[in-house]
């Protein structure tokens, strides 16, 4: 399909979503706008579907739909998935049975391949993110436009910083190994202590693609769509350094944890001296929850972190887009951020400038930024990886 037809497709659906929604004419002004979608998002019900792996995410998304109800009228009911190509897969069910309304799903927390494939099969509503009043909040001097190299196009409105980074516990791990390379040799010298997630699981692709950077010292072909030809080149060092890795891995690289919340638990159990996580903060939340000892410490690799925004978006065929778009402009709110960057709470990296957060929030850390690739690589990752160690 080529762009021409996709753009049409996006179009033709945003036309057809913006009719289903009754927004006011563009003359009125955008306070007037924005107030008939309160009204009409009064009674609704969203469902929002996002990951639910994670005890800290999970509770503040009790706390958000309790502040939705309230302030709003809006109930909001979170969908937990393990995936959420889970519903990338339903919402290509619906378009092809021509479900164009009232769709089962309302809200997505997307990012990278997931929305790349979203948006090429025009699953989403909008563009709609300009027209949020908390907008005006967002750093736009954060890459909020573009999500792994694809431009976002207004379909999806970001929401917060993930960047892949490591836990270790001081009181055994006083030097942590500051490379991959390192990571191997010290994995040689302690057999048994380190892992990672089982791709496709999100955590697991993420230390893929992160170590394939480095090892091929983030090699040009890496930003843009993989080919059969760069494709086998461009990683060979990945899968010599797996081959090595495995044989002194936990579980002697037979048995790989299900996500981030099980590293974390095999850390503090004294199993694994290295956990993962996309949250450069998830070591507070964790300690205050008492998951981790309070000798616990994220860090980044010295070549840095890989990084992304995550966002949420609509599906066309959403149900309650006017609920929908309440929720996530309530989520980008100074109150909604401050909270969720709270590192007692979630602590998870802003998208706000500081100067509207209060709290923890404003003073998260971040670590030096290493972009993600072109979002095929990870499908073609994934697919690798499994028919190489999957078994």
């Amino acid at each position: 399909m080529n762009n021409r037809i996709k753009r049409s497709t996006v179009l033709s659906t945003l036309a057809f979503t913006m009719a289903s929604l009754s927004l006011p004419a563009s003359s009125q002004t955008e306070a007037q706008n924005w107030d008939s979608v309160l009204q009409q998002a009064q009674g609704q019900t969203v469902y929002f579907h996002a990951w639910g792996g994670s005890q800290e995410i999970n509770r503040y998304l009790q706390w958000a739909g309790k502040e939705i109800k309230s302030q709003y009228g809006v109930t909001f009911n979170h969908v937990k998935v393990s995936d959420i190509a889970e519903t990338g897969s339903r919402l290509l069910a619906e378009k092809a049975a021509g479900k164009n309304e009232g769709g089962s799903v309302d809200m997505v927390w997307i990012n990278g391949e997931n929305f790349k494939s979203m948006k090429d099969n025009a699953l989403l509503y909008g563009p709609f993110v300009s027209t949020l009043p908390n907008w005006q909040y967002v750093d736009k001097t954060l890459p909020v436009d573009s999500d792994f190299s694809e431009p976002t196009d207004g379909l999806e409105a970001p929401w917060g910083v993930g960047q892949l980074v490591f836990i270790h516990d001081t009181d055994t791990l006083n030097n942590p190994p500051m490379s991959y390379m390192e990571m191997l040799n010290y994995a040689k010298a302690y057999p048994n202590k380190l892992s990672y997630p089982k791709p496709p699981e999100f955590h697991g692709t993420s230390f893929l693609k992160s170590l394939l950077i480095e090892l091929t010292d983030n090699d040009p072909a890496l930003s843009k769509p993989v080919s059969e030809a760069d494709f086998a080149g461009v990683t060979q060092p990945l899968w010599n350094y797996l081959d090595e890795f495995h044989k002194v891995a936990w579980r002697g690289g037979k048995q790989f944890p299900a996500g981030t919340a099980e590293t974390i638990q095999l850390l503090d159990d004294g199993q694994l001296d290295l956990a993962i996580t996309f949250n450069p903060n998830a070591v507070f939340s964790a300690q205050a929850n008492g998951n981790l000892s309070p000798t616990t410490n994220a860090y980044a690799m010295n070549s840095g972190a890989l990084s992304n925004i995550h966002f949420l978006a609509i599906p066309w065929n959403a149900n309650a887009k006017a609920g929908a778009l309440v929720a996530i402009n309530f989520l980008l709110s100074p109150q909604a951020q401050s909270r969720k960057g709270d590192i007692n709470i979630w602590g998870d990296p802003s998208v706000l400038s500081k100067q509207h957060l209060t709290g923890s929030a404003a003073q998260t850390q971040q670590f030096k930024s290493v972009a993600e690739p072109h979002p095929s690589w990870q499908s073609a990752l994934e697919q690798e990886w499994l028919k190489r160690y999957g078994s």
